[in-house]
């Protein structure tokens, strides 16, 4: 089986960074997608929640607000839960394992354009390998 869900789009809000009661860090946000169309029709977008949890979860709070274009590599997760009225529901969400810059510093900022970092779970890395080096320069 396989579960990979790869997604490009602008974020509708600046992420939050929470804290659950064990200290683990979660932000909860969504994205919106352009949908492909045919010529002489309007663009059509959709909304993707996406959930991301410990360094990856920093890592989009820190360095992306609303607006910015995100790629998000992550898998699709469903959740039942009962709504305030007794009806049950099930939710989709993506749960991000890497999040990365799309747009150059110049795209994004109106400057010259510069690798922008990426962070991934899987690597294991920290936040000092982001930028290699001193906070005060950070690469973007």
């Amino acid at each position: 089986m396989f579960n990979l869900v790869v997604l490009t789009g602008r974020l509708t809000a600046d992420p939050e960074l929470k804290k659950t009661p064990n200290g683990i860090s979660v932000t909860s946000f969504s994205i919106a997608v352009s949908r492909r169309y045919r010529a002489g029709e309007e663009t059509q977008a959709d909304f993707i929640n996406i959930v991301a949890w410990r360094q990856t979860a920093e890592f989009i709070c820190n360095y992306f607000k609303k607006g910015t274009m995100i790629g998000i590599e992550g898998s699709i997760q469903t959740r039942r839960y009962t709504d305030k009225n007794g009806n049950n529901r099930t939710a989709f969400e993506v749960v991000a394992s890497n999040a990365q810059f799309v747009e150059s510093k110049r795209d994004n900022a109106g400057s010259t354009g510069e690798v922008s970092p990426s962070y991934s779970n899987a690597e294991g890395g920290d936040f000092a390998e982001i930028g290699g080096g001193e906070d005060d320069d950070l690469p973007f």
